[in-house]
């Protein structure tokens, strides 16, 4: 198959083109950094937590390999979340270092950048598989009541749904999400797959909030994906499941010299989307 050029290029000086010189600098010299929280995400479960922006936060795999789900929102404002199809566009529907996790409109703006992955050198698998997941979404109740006709109450979507009710938040709250750790792709008849979880146990991926941020994470009941959870095969992962660890990070200010934190799209747009009074020039 040949290849075919991305639809939305990084120009020099656009919001795609990454300073990667200033994300290189916020992850040299680890031992100048703070540990302010660090909390675990038992297995078939949900956590949330706050991260400042110019922190990072890290998710860890701390006993071995285990996909999670990850949803993100602007602390201050809960409309501005994640935009897990926009991100696909802008960036890739796999991220890596240097990869950015973009808000919704009208917001549109980073928030958080990637900036470390000790799965980076993964790659693409034999399968077509890649790792760290915008192709698909969270497991949910209800597709698995269609397709099992069984109730489950554990599922990532329900996980983060208990996990953002202590911050005032609901189920209508939660969107699509980053799969970190998991492993997918398009097989030849361009259906989506999940493979087993290529992670071994200290594994990471890390993120710089561009933003004050609320996060929350669900260590996915399908565990490390290597058990089918459909089909003729199915049965219960619960062996294959472990918990996640999230890790939260103070930096010398030093290490913040020249960053800013990105101005929303809104203010920057000066139209009206077309709906002023006056006609436009071609209806006069």
């Amino acid at each position: 198959m040949l290849d075919f050029p991305a639809a939305y290029q990084a120009t020099e000086g656009s919001a795609l083109d990454v300073d990667k010189a200033f994300y290189k600098r916020v992850i040299e010299k680890p031992e100048t950094r703070t540990l302010v929280e660090s909390l675990v995400v038992p297995i078939r479960s949900g956590r949330s937590w706050t991260v400042p922006a110019g922190h990072v936060f890290r998710i860890v795999t701390m006993e071995g390999p285990q996909v999670g789900d990850l949803n993100i929102w602007n602390l201050h404002n809960p409309r501005e979340r994640l935009w897990a199809s926009r991100t696909r566009q802008l960036q890739a529907a796999h991220v890596t270092t240097f990869d950015r996790l973009w808000s919704n409109l009208p917001y549109l703006r980073p928030l958080v950048t990637i900036t470390d992955d000790s799965l980076a050198n993964y790659g693409v698998d034999e399968y077509g598989g890649r790792v760290h997941d915008l192709l698909g979404t969270r497991c949910d109740p209800y597709v698995n009541k269609m397709l099992t006709g069984e109730d489950f109450d554990f599922c990532c979507h329900s996980n983060l749904t208990r996990a953002i009710a202590p911050r005032g938040l609901t189920e209508a709250d939660v969107h699509d999400v980053l799969n970190v750790f998991q492993c997918t792709g398009l097989n030849q008849q361009d259906q989506y797959f999940m493979r087993d979880c290529p992670a071994k146990p200290g594994d990471y991926i890390e993120f710089f909030a561009e933003i004050d941020l609320l996060c929350a994470l669900s260590t996915c009941p399908g565990g490390d994906l290597s058990v089918p959870l459909w089909g003729p095969d199915a049965r219960d992962p619960l062996d294959v499941c472990r918990p996640l660890r999230v890790e939260i990070y103070k930096l010398e200010e030093s290490r913040l010299e020249g960053w800013h934190q990105p101005e929303v799209a809104y203010a920057k747009y000066k139209g009206a989307h077309g709906m002023r009074l006056e006609k436009p020039d071609w209806e006069k």
